[in-house]
């Protein structure tokens, strides 16, 4: 463009308006959208840095892209995109220890008392994860972009659909989407958010918890930090836990006012449970296909 503009055109300030409007016309194609405003300051660059200089070393600039260009799709061959996969399971890892870390001092904070600057420490640490799986996700849709005509990634996928391995969740093992364990990890960190947020409220609020409560649901939370930061971590089923949990306080007969903190209580951490056994069928599954 930038050839054809200055040979034709000549260099001036309309034909500098001309290509900027040409170039983020371009832009707007959605399949070069993401570089699309390089087309308008490369356009402007070579323009303004000695065009007339530059005219007779147009096949070399096209050459040296060319080889830019094989280069590339030649190492893009080479080397199996996926390993951006691999990037997004450190992550996804690394956000896993965060949360289980969070859980387990949760616990053992809560044991005995707690006060509003632990619970604001935490709901910080929730919104640091978020960002952190913000990048993850970029690293996702960065490899998917580059398995895109890919012959590698076919013929790895032809390969494994010959081995299918379940896990003990039963999930297959063949192909992993990111996309769905990103998405299991986000609402994890959402749930985590949202019983911080709970606690934080209830930092503020005068009267004792339930010494009972406050004992088991400590040892539930702290349980649940291990074995999310660890899956083969050996630790009893947190669903049952809470279920008997729940039977206990109703037998109790707990005063009506204590219910909707117990109850908000509760619930978030049996999501979270929920959670606990998706990461570990999560981590096998990416070994597996690793």
């Amino acid at each position: 463009m930038s050839f054809l503009i200055g040979n034709f055109l000549g260099v001036s300030l309309w034909t500098f308006a001309f290509a900027l409007f040409v170039g983020l016309a371009g832009a707007r194609m959605s399949w070069i959208r993401d570089e699309g405003v390089a087309i308008a300051t490369t356009a402007i660059f070579i323009l303004g840095s000695g065009f007339e200089s530059q005219q007779p070393m147009l096949l070399e600039r096209i050459g040296e892209l060319t080889l830019g260009v094989v280069v590339g799709l030649a190492v893009n061959l080479l080397i199996i995109p996926p390993l951006r996969d691999q990037q997004a399971s450190r992550y996804v890892d690394s956000i896993n220890r965060r949360m289980g870390g969070v859980l387990v001092n949760m616990g053992e904070e809560l044991s005995t008392s707690w006060d509003t600057d632990k619970a604001d420490e935490w709901f910080r640490e929730t919104n640091s994860m978020t960002e952190e799986l913000d990048t993850a996700w970029q690293s996702v849709r960065f490899a998917r972009e580059s398995q895109r005509m890919n012959p590698r990634t076919r013929l790895r996928a032809s390969s494994s659909s010959s081995g299918t391995r379940v896990t003990r969740a039963g999930a297959d093992t063949s192909r992993v989407s990111y996309e769905n364990i990103l998405g299991r990890v986000d609402e994890g960190v959402s749930h985590l958010r949202n019983l911080t947020r709970t606690l934080r409220e209830t930092s503020y609020v005068e009267g004792e918890w339930d010494s009972q409560f406050r004992r088991q649901w400590s040892d539930v939370v702290r349980d649940a930090g291990y074995a999310i930061a660890d899956p083969d971590a050996d630790v009893e089923p947190i669903g049952e836990r809470l279920d008997r949990l729940s039977s206990g306080l109703a037998h109790e007969g707990l005063p009506r006012e204590s219910w909707p903190l117990y109850g908000s209580l509760i619930t978030s951490m049996r999501h979270i449970a929920v959670i606990v056994d998706d990461v570990a069928s999560d981590r096998s599954a990416r070994e597996a296909n690793h």
